[in-house]
């Protein structure tokens, strides 16, 4: 069994009644809400314990079922949202839905370290402690044993100067205001990192000193005596969880709902195919556009584009080019790449411009270059069924040049 209170614990999903979880928003997609969640867990606790939870991912609100309650209040209103290091402005798809439904709340709280487009809309933001700032305790998943520990480098709190505070503080802190004392008996971070190591027999410093935890006995193979975490205790090529919530338990391929086979009169006006999400260094999803030697390094947003279909629609290297789908539009500049085939554009994600007004509309740029401009709202269009999550490749789009220089920089 895992050595760790696990997020099954934290989140004591046993003490939420049978009806109000099948409240949860974009329950009809049924792998990732609570009815997929708990026929995985029975199976995942009969193999490896209680404590051990595999589902992290689970159980949770569908991100384009919650923003359209948000936004047009069904199948009922959510009128409350806290962010905690989350940017949806720009990492959500749709960006004018999501604009929509962040403006239509009572109350957006955003928990961050520096201003994005998501923390000019709120109505609060409270300063979060940098990495260097907090406590970690991290194991490697709760089934591999190895656990790591270091401890602040630097003062969260400078009296006079700042004060910050990292996730714990937060949520005990929240917590405690709405009557949930007794689940939070623990002051520190460093009592409740104790608590969790407490299976082990050592405590946060001591596992600082020592840098990482490794058990001394080590068991491979154990699916021989225990099977897999899965119904049927073994690996699954026809899924009996799937088939269970009434989907295809076999692998099938279904063509996009906005392609040139099945959108033939959509794709004479949008001929590409679109993919987004292309991660590069030195950011990270949406971070780091504020680090000024970052961005002398990589100052702009890059489209991937084969040269002959560059060269087909009078696109040159490094051309400003405006990307185009039924949603919206943005502009990249444009880089050649030969491996990419011709029929496919594909898009950086994650861009704004912090240099670029704070104030609505600009909202540091978030409607300049950001890929979610382009991407789709429809719960009925390209949502998976099973998961609830939208897509984010596979679109239609067209490409042509844009008129720009440059976008300002003001470093």
């Amino acid at each position: 069994p895992a050595p760790f209170i696990t997020e099954h614990e934290m989140e004591l999903p046993d003490i939420l009644p049978e009806e109000q979880a099948k409240k949860m928003i974009g329950s009809e997609f049924k792998l990732y809400a609570h009815e997929g969640y708990t026929l995985i867990q029975k199976s995942v606790e009969k193999a490896w314990g209680k404590r051990c939870d595999l589902q992290v991912y689970m159980r949770c609100a569908s991100a384009p079922a919650m923003f359209k309650a948000m936004a047009y209040g069904e199948p009922y209103p959510v009128k409350g949202l806290i962010t905690v290091a989350c940017n949806p402005m720009v990492t959500m798809p749709n960006t004018r839905l999501v604009y929509q439904a962040l403006k239509n709340l009572e109350l957006l709280v955003v928990v961050d370290k520096v201003w994005t487009p998501t923390a000019r809309l709120a109505d609060y933001v409270l300063p979060a402690a940098e990495w260097l700032e907090r406590d970690f305790l991290f194991n490697y998943h709760n089934t591999t044993p190895l656990i790591i520990a270091g401890e602040a480098a630097l003062p969260k709190t400078i009296e006079g100067e700042y004060d910050r505070r990292d996730d714990f503080e937060f949520w005990r802190g929240l917590g405690i205001r709405l009557g949930q004392e007794e689940y939070w008996p623990w002051e520190t971070v460093r009592e409740y990192y104790d608590y969790r190591l407490k299976p082990l027999n050592i405590t946060f410093a001591e596992l600082v000193k020592m840098g990482r935890w490794f058990p001394e006995k080590r068991e491979f193979k154990k699916y021989e005596k225990i099977g897999f975490g899965t119904p049927t205790g073994k690996v699954e090529f026809y899924s009996t969880v799937l088939e269970k919530l009434g989907y295809d338990p076999l692998p099938t391929y279904e063509e996009p709902p906005e392609s040139p086979l099945s959108a033939p009169g959509l794709a004479k006006d949008y001929p590409l195919i679109l993919i987004t999400g292309g991660r590069f260094l030195p950011y990270f999803h949406s971070e780091f556009r504020n680090i000024e030697s970052f961005r002398k390094a990589y100052p702009y947003p890059k489209v991937e584009i084969h040269p002959d279909t560059a060269r087909k629609y009078g696109i040159n290297e490094d051309d400003w080019v405006w990307i185009e789908t039924p949603r919206g539009r943005i502009t990249q500049r444009c880089k050649f790449e030969e491996k990419l085939d011709p029929k496919v554009v594909h898009v950086q994600h994650g861009w704004w411009y912090p240099e670029l007004p704070g104030e609505e509309p600009w909202l540091h740029g978030v409607w300049i270059s950001n890929a979610n401009v382009l991407t789709e709202k429809d719960l009925d269009k390209g949502v998976d069924r099973a998961l609830g999550s939208w897509p984010y490749r596979g679109m239609l789009c067209r490409i042509y040049k844009a008129n720009i220089s440059n976008i300002p920089i003001v470093y």
